[in-house]
């Protein structure tokens, strides 16, 4: 559960936060919110906030000292009911009717506590349909004091029925100063700091990830892999692709993240110069336009997002890297 309950701790989002606090202050919150947005944002500690504060009864909530707030903190609040999809076997995570309806049976009753029931439900996207339409009818019709607050870093994916019955609050990526900021917090090196913000993607989780999984290793490889692929001949770049597949395949997407990265570092250089995310490779991205002409480096980038969207799809990781080294390769020799 949450360790602590004060809106100071978030990173970031000063405007949505500050809306919902006013709408908190005057009684004005919707019976139904969704936090919408990428992932390690902050959006399920902001909602778990809410939920505290919805829950508090001091003006100023959630105080984090009252018995709700106690209870909150230890996980034994009786009147929030916070729940996530669940795996079986190797199949896709889903929240499934079953437990849509032991939620909407435990919302029914009356409070115990608050004087009103708050339900979280996380990765809300994961919701089937015999689930969602499920929820649907509790959405339409609420009973009593109860709260519905949805999760979801994949909004296209809930029903548009869903949808039109929640407001929604999106959050979005977190300026990499932030980022930097809150790793400086922590003790991490300022160099270190700065070139992980810029790799997270906007993500503090894949920020703090990347520094206990040496993610910078990646960005340093994809570096080494463009800038050294005059001298790799077709068999390197198939052991390169080969080597690269068996990444598992969240580290195959932080490569090809950092490549992209890179390749759009070199877009503003092109364009006169400008904040790059990899400040520290200024020198040698610059040297690198000697070999790809503008329009080829953004013929690159889209081959680089299109295989990226393919190994999000679960295509072949080693079919899909040979297939990228090939085209990056044919295009240093197109351009020489």
């Amino acid at each position: 559960m949450a360790d602590s309950l004060r809106w100071q701790d978030i990173l970031g989002h000063e405007r949505n936060i500050e809306r919902l606090r006013t709408m908190l202050r005057e009684g004005r919150l919707p019976h139904a919110l969704l936090f919408s947005g990428v992932a390690g944002v902050g959006k399920k500690k902001v909602a778990r906030l809410v939920a505290a504060a919805l829950l508090c009864k001091k003006v100023d909530a959630p105080c984090g000292d009252c018995p709700s707030c106690r209870a909150f903190l230890a996980g034994t609040h009786p009147d929030y009911i916070e729940a996530a999809p669940e795996s079986r076997g190797k199949g896709a995570r889903v929240l499934r009717i079953e437990a849509v309806r032991e939620i909407e049976k435990k919302a029914a009753r009356k409070p115990l506590l608050s004087g009103r029931l708050v339900v979280l439900m996380d990765e809300a996207d994961a919701m089937n349909e015999a689930a969602a339409n499920s929820l649907l009818k509790t959405l339409e019709e609420p009973q009593g004091e109860v709260f519905f607050l949805l999760v979801t870093e994949k909004r296209a994916a809930l029903l548009p029925t869903i949808l039109s019955r929640v407001r929604d609050l999106h959050f979005g990526a977190l300026p990499p100063a932030v980022i930097e900021r809150h790793l400086l917090a922590q003790g991490v090196e300022g160099g270190q700091a700065k070139m992980l913000a810029a790799a997270a993607d906007g993500s503090l989780s894949h920020a703090l990830l990347l520094l206990e999984e040496d993610g910078l290793q990646l960005v340093e490889d994809a570096a080494q892999t463009l800038f050294s692929l005059r001298a790799l001949d077709m068999f390197h770049l198939w052991e390169k692709a080969e080597e690269l597949g068996r990444l598992p395949r969240e580290r195959g997407e932080d490569w090809l993240l950092a490549l992209s990265r890179l390749l759009r570092d070199m877009l503003v250089l092109y364009a006169g110069g400008g904040a790059l995310y990899h400040e520290e490779r200024r020198v040698g991205l610059a040297r690198a336009l000697q070999d790809f002409s503008e329009e080829r480096v953004f013929s690159l980038l889209a081959e680089v997002r299109e295989a990226l969207r393919r190994l999000r799809s679960n295509a072949n990781a080693r079919l899909v890297f040979e297939g990228l080294l090939m085209r990056l390769g044919d295009a240093w020799a197109g351009e020489r």
